[in-house]
């Protein structure tokens, strides 16, 4: 093959390498800044959460309040900072939920043969069945609706795409030379599949991570602004969109402040995500993949 044509058959991968290292770059210096807020509320907030002042109810931006106020004069930047910490917890302890439960059937449905992996396929399909909004509403029905409800509900949800994902993804490399060697030197399947493949997989998991955080996000938002989430006296950013709801042909921005947050953090992760997805899924790393399968 001449150097062109090697050259334009690598153009279309340089290319899309290309774009994940910009949309990797945007999308974690966005996630960053938002988690930086989120953190810096836990000792600093420029209003009181508490500061309920209706003398200053649904106020425009100004000097005093850079994003206004809401209906009972308590400080938007504040309750969005506080909101979004808030968002990103749940989210976050969601995600840990779907890896512990989810991570581990995964490999063992990869380790030991086609019929535990169908079986892991579709316990996980079983449980996407079943929306968000659905688990949390039983869950809160039997403990309350608060936070705790907002995790789990949302955890149940990402063990089964954990599951999936890892399963399929350690399927894929489960005739590798390297995990044969491994189960010839004595190694169980459960052994070789958590010190080879685990290893192995572990990139394709954290992108996963990264677009069940979003989703988590977005579900927190939804959970919380149909009353089984987090409750008051907390707030989070689908708190701030139930609570201004009311308000909204008054003045819009109480709305518009937390849904726009919530859309440019599920933005950042889905970017950081897709960035990373793209820089894996390269003509070397096929290669890699074709050459320990051969």
């Amino acid at each position: 093959m001449s150097t062109e044509g090697v050259e334009a058959n690598r153009a279309p991968w340089v290319r899309r390498v290309a774009l994940g290292h910009v949309g990797l770059r945007l999308g974690i210096i966005l996630s960053l800044l938002f988690l930086l807020i989120g953190f810096v509320s836990i000792t600093w907030t420029p209003y009181p959460l508490d500061r309920i002042n209706l003398s200053e109810q649904l106020q425009n931006p100004s000097l005093l309040h850079w994003l206004g106020t809401d209906h009972l004069g308590r400080d938007l930047v504040s309750m969005v900072m506080k909101g979004t910490l808030a968002s990103f917890i749940v989210a976050a302890i969601a995600v840990v939920i779907g890896m512990l439960f989810g991570v581990p059937p995964g490999l063992a449905a990869a380790a030991w043969g086609r019929r535990a992996d169908r079986a892991a396929s579709h316990a996980g399909d079983f449980l996407s069945l079943f929306p968000a909004l659905v688990v949390a509403i039983l869950i809160a029905t039997a403990f309350g609706p608060g936070a705790l409800s907002a995790m789990i509900a949302i955890g149940i949800v990402n063990i089964g795409v954990f599951a999936r994902v890892t399963g399929s993804s350690a399927a894929m490399l489960w005739k590798a030379n390297y995990v044969a060697a491994a189960r010839l030197a004595g190694l169980s399947a459960w052994e070789a599949a958590k010190r080879h493949l685990l290893p192995a997989i572990s990139p394709v998991i954290l992108v996963q991570a990264l677009r069940q955080l979003a989703f988590g996000v977005l579900s927190e938002a939804a959970l919380s602004y149909v009353g089984v989430g987090i409750q008051p006296p907390g707030t989070s950013l689908g708190l701030m969109l139930r609570e201004a709801q009311s308000f909204m042909l008054v003045e819009p921005l109480p709305v518009l402040v937390p849904g726009i947050a919530i859309a440019l953090i599920a933005l950042a992760l889905n970017l950081a995500a897709e960035g990373l997805g793209k820089l894996i899924d390269t003509p070397l790393a096929r290669l890699g993949a074709d050459r320990v399968a051969g």
